[in-house]
């Protein structure tokens, strides 16, 4: 399960970049430290497959770059955290640091796994919305579905529910075949 550790003060990155590298993910979530286990295989595997997909569609295409866990994204300064996935299209390329992802990514993917499943519908998807992430799916491995968020008015709003195919709402031409994925 994840579990916050509270600070007396909001960490930031300073701190963040002081912790182990431990085969395990850290977080900065409203200043608080969150620590996760290694993702299941199954986890892995589905979101490799999701980004193979998006890499076709984007990277390949020279649009923009899809990167993978871990791969550290600050969205202020007491909020870095490391999704599964990350889409930043080339007009959003100077958010991108030689160290981390400063700044709101195009579209954010995470794959449930049991120890986050609470933190990535509750506390992750609070602060995507407040961040202004454009799009954030939720992979549910178990399921064999995708939700899809999308960004109305400063506001997620429920784009369906996908266990076929999945079509981002805010990026052309981007479909991902979800029976390719399970």
């Amino acid at each position: 399960m994840s579990q916050a550790l509270p600070a007396k003060n909001k960490l930031g990155y300073e701190h963040y970049v002081c912790y182990p590298d431990d085969g395990l993910r850290h977080e900065i979530i409203d200043g608080n430290h969150f620590v996760n286990p290694a993702p299941t295989l199954d986890h892995q595997r589905f979101s490799r497959r999701i980004q193979f997909q998006l890499y076709d569609q984007i990277e390949a295409e020279g649009r923009g770059e899809v990167f993978n866990a871990s791969c550290d994204v600050q969205l202020t300064e007491h909020d870095i955290v490391q999704p599964d996935l990350i889409v930043v299209m080339n007009k959003h390329r100077l958010i991108m640091t030689p160290a981390k992802i400063e700044g709101v990514p195009d579209l954010i993917v995470e794959v449930l796994s049991p120890a986050a499943k609470k933190l990535d519908h509750g506390l992750k998807k609070e602060l995507y919305e407040r961040s202004g992430v454009p799009e954030y799916w939720i992979v549910d491995a178990a399921e064999h579905s995708v939700e899809q968020f999308v960004l109305r008015d400063a506001k997620y709003a429920l784009a369906g529910s996908h266990s076929s195919s999945i079509n981002a709402a805010t990026i052309e031409n981007i479909r991902v075949d979800l029976t390719k994925v399970w």
